[in-house]
């Protein structure tokens, strides 16, 4: 119970983080996606439930403060945690240029995948400049960070069984 606890707490901190204070590392407009390292996080490492949860969990607060219809962040996050999650059986995750990798192809399918489906809602945008313009470069940037957010969440969620069934730690 308390792990699950925790996991949410998680999620809704860094979703929050993740739509307030992380304007502070904004490079040439663009932001890493901290909610999509979280869902790529337990993907690897947890399984698909984990990774559906979070994504949507983190998709609906993302969804809710921003500035799009409800559902969209949901889709893209569930989708692209499943397929992270289904891949990450068949690859030695822990590599960190492995984990690297995973992550930027995984922002460029999830930005890609987001960008479709706002022009399927406003034709008049132009997808390919979005594409080139933002999911490129955020999917670069989230996946430089990636070692650091990693290895911050492996410390900090010990999803070890002994440490949640009251054993020792």
């Amino acid at each position: 119970m308390r792990k699950n606890i925790l996991w949410a707490l998680v999620v809704v901190a860094s979703a929050l983080i993740q739509t307030t204070w992380l304007d502070v590392i904004r490079l040439q407009g663009v932001l890493p996606d901290l909610t999509l390292l979280l869902v790529l996080y337990f993907a690897m490492f947890h399984g698909e439930e984990r990774a559906m949860f979070t994504g949507l969990l983190a998709g609906l607060y993302q969804d809710v403060a921003g500035n799009s219809l409800l559902g969209h962040h949901i889709v893209c996050h569930v989708l692209v945690g499943f397929w992270v999650a289904r891949l990450a059986h068949r690859l030695i995750t822990e590599h960190p240029a492995v984990k690297v990798g995973v992550v930027l192809c995984a922002g460029v399918v999830h930005g890609t995948l987001y960008t479709c489906i706002q022009y399927v809602l406003t034709p008049d945008m132009s997808a390919l400049h979005a594409i080139f313009a933002t999911v490129l470069p955020g999917a670069f940037y989230t996946a430089l960070v990636t070692p650091v957010v990693f290895l911050v969440l492996a410390r900090s969620l010990r999803f070890d069984e002994e440490a949640f069934q009251g054993g020792a730690p």
